[in-house]
């Protein structure tokens, strides 16, 4: 089955999809984007994402494109025309198209949007779980408000392929004082010698990832407590456990950071508790129907399932 794309307005062949060279995302990185994880053909914490993009767009002086039933709907549209039951959907808001120029456009413009949705073989990220990843440190050399989720990601790219020549899955950054701040893709956690989580507050140097927001919100639940603080390499390392997290990959647990153990060498107790867990706090969305009259997509909500 071709895969399909939404862009501006359309649904296309993902061969086909093209944007006018000129659209400032592609030139100049304007534009901020989301992925959300798809879970048996449902979004998963969809509000949470809707919300950090609006979050975003307002950061950059972008207006949103539509609100968020609008979106919402291709998100739902572009999983069912991908039949992706397990995978991720992923949403681009560019600030438009206008001659390349580094200031704003003189005459507003109107916002571009591109999503599409892959499935992802859940086999794998099991298989990661079950043995533990490896993860290396590299400098964090990247822009001061790396709490907007912005389509510019070069440093990440860049840390991300050293992990991989390096044989790890992971890179995380570590700041001048010699402190992690997150992952090139996940939020950074360890778990100290007595049992508390610890994991990076929220500020302008990291992402606020939002399946780090639902393990905040689901520790109580699990009778566990984090500190939100910065950490040193050294202090991962004297770690009994430590993992990442994000939406494609929910909670994986480290195994060796820069080619030293973590705690036993074995994916940790808490890292597998909080994994399996996850999905009984996080926000399923309803089941949709969908279908077409006259030409004009109709969505209707169906039953929830709480997961």
């Amino acid at each position: 089955m071709s895969r399909i794309a939404y862009v501006n307005g359309r649904y296309v062949p993902l061969r086909k999809a093209a944007i006018n060279v000129e659209d400032r995302a592609f030139q100049l990185g304007d534009g901020v984007y989301e992925v959300c994880e798809v879970r048996g053909g449902r979004l998963i914490d969809e509000a949470r994402h809707m919300a950090r993009l609006e979050r975003s767009l307002k950061a950059i002086h972008i207006e949103p494109p539509m609100d968020r039933v609008a979106i919402g709907v291709i998100l739902r549209e572009l999983v069912h025309r991908n039949r992706v039951q397990n995978g991720i959907v992923y949403l681009q808001v560019s600030r438009g198209v206008a001659p390349r120029n580094h200031a704003f456009p003189l005459t507003p413009v109107k916002p571009g949007i591109v999503g599409t949705a892959r499935s992802i073989d859940m086999t794998l990220g099991a298989k990661r779980a079950d043995e533990g990843i490896a993860v290396i440190t590299v400098p964090d050399n990247r822009w001061g408000r790396v709490d907007i989720k912005t389509v510019g990601l070069l440093p990440n790219v860049i840390a991300k392929q050293t992990a991989r020549a390096a044989g790890a899955f992971e890179a995380w950054f570590v700041d001048r004082d010699g402190k992690v701040t997150e992952g090139a893709s996940t939020n950074a956690w360890i778990v100290t010698g007595d049992g508390r989580l610890v994991t990076r507050q929220t500020d302008n140097g990291i992402l606020p990832g939002i399946t780090r927001s639902v393990l905040m919100d689901m520790l109580g639940a699990e009778n566990l407590t984090a500190e939100e603080r910065p950490f040193t390499v050294a202090e991962a390392l004297r770690a009994k456990e430590a993992f990442i997290s994000a939406a494609s990959t929910i909670v994986l647990p480290v195994v060796s950071i820069d080619g030293k153990t973590i705690g036993s060498g074995s994916p940790g107790p808490v890292a597998r508790r909080l994994r399996d867990a996850f999905h009984r706090h996080a926000e399923i969305a309803p089941a949709w129907s969908m279908h077409r009259t006259e030409g004009h997509l109709e969505v209707t909500e169906g039953s929830k399932n709480q997961g």
